[in-house]
């Protein structure tokens, strides 16, 4: 009987507080775009996420009833059939996918054992494993795959903390894990937020990370050189192949850096209060865009996506909505950014989904 007063209790204070949330969003205003917004790809039966851009193609990752697989497409017909690598073995998952110039495809698996970043050749079947023993021995994880746009230089973070990679391994293959936790990877490094629950702390200066940091790694294929970043991930690599933006951070907060790909040139982009994560580099290589929370305080669930100008330091925001959940960015060209939001399409800028789909922002005229 305790426990069940006990359970009543929990649920009507739970009730209230939704409630309350639901109640001050109602009141709130629903703001104009800032930029124009429209759908690129929407399809209620599977979650579209993680959009790169390389050349004439679109790669996206994607879970259909579960399974993850990664798809190839034109950038300028995303709803088209495309080429997708899917798994191949009994319990494979296939994530992280990159786009290559040359119409060739990089990819995170699990079918040799532990997780493995690949390369599935742009013509025939030929599959290309991209990192040195390490990432075959299960002592690398790679997360968040990405690369030039010619293929030759990598880059990926993973998980040093030894304690932890069985629980990374086990998110990677998790088909059910919340649609929340797949457009929001960048949460597996928080204490707090890597798991769905109903609440979570603020992204901010002094909230306690218990997850040790993560490393970023680059992989040269040329050379086969392998260099680590401590306490680095999100990584993204400039289109010149020189420079390389990731996320860092520091008692609780996580800041944008860069520096050049021969070590040289280390710089902290951002300092904000809040989040900032998921950087990507337009195509002339003078702005990167980002994901950041700055603007609702930390909240984990509303995110925007920002442009930072790289020659005088200027940051604008481009994305807005009174609930919505931006991610994802990738530039189609320089005037033009592809990402994943949960925004709900009838309802764009007052609602959202219980799916990911693929979003466009037109930026004529930003910067």
């Amino acid at each position: 009987m305790r426990r069940s007063w006990l359970n009543m209790f929990v649920g009507l204070i739970i009730t209230i507080s939704l409630g309350q949330t639901a109640m001050a969003r109602t009141g709130q205003k629903v703001p104009d775009p800032i930029y124009p917004v429209q759908t690129m790809l929407e399809d209620g039966k599977r979650e579209t996420v993680y959009p790169t851009v390389a050349g004439d193609f679109v790669v996206y990752s994607q879970r259909v009833n579960n399974k993850f697989s990664v798809v190839r497409v034109s950038k300028n017909m995303l709803n088209a059939a495309g080429r997708s690598v899917a798994a191949s073995q009994p319990n494979e998952a296939i994530r992280y996918g990159v786009a290559i110039n040359d119409g060739a495809i990089g990819y995170v698996s699990n079918r040799m054992g532990p997780m493995s970043a690949w390369m599935h050749q742009a013509e025939g079947d030929g599959h290309i494993a991209i990192g040195n023993i390490s990432t075959f021995t299960g002592a690398l994880m790679p997360a968040h795959l990405k690369a030039s746009v010619d293929g030759n230089l990598w880059c990926f973070d993973s998980v040093l903390d030894k304690q932890r990679r069985n629980r990374m391994y086990d998110d990677f293959v998790d088909g059910f894990k919340h649609e929340e936790l797949i457009g929001q990877s960048w949460r597996m490094y928080n204490s707090d937020a890597w798991r769905y629950k109903l609440g979570y702390y603020a992204t901010k200066t002094g909230t306690k990370n218990k997850f040790r940091a993560p490393a970023l790694f680059l992989f040269d294929r040329t050379s086969s050189q392998l260099t680590m970043i401590p306490n680095a991930f999100n990584g993204a690599v400039s289109p010149d192949a020189k420079q390389v933006a990731f996320v860092r951070e520091n008692n609780g907060n996580y800041d944008l850096w860069m520096q050049g790909v021969d070590g040289k040139k280390l710089v902290q982009l951002t300092s904000s209060e809040f989040g900032d994560f998921e950087p990507a580099f337009s195509p002339d290589g003078n702005r990167i865009a980002f994901v950041s929370n700055r603007d609702s305080k930390g909240n984990v669930r509303e995110t925007s996506i920002y442009i930072m100008n790289l020659k005088n330091g200027k940051i604008e925001r481009v994305t807005n909505a009174l609930k919505a959940t931006d991610g994802g960015p990738a530039w189609l060209d320089n005037r033009r950014i592809v990402f994943h939001s949960n925004r709900d399409p009838k309802k764009p800028q007052a609602s959202d989904s219980a799916k990911w789909n693929l979003w466009q922002i037109d930026l004529k005229g930003v910067m």
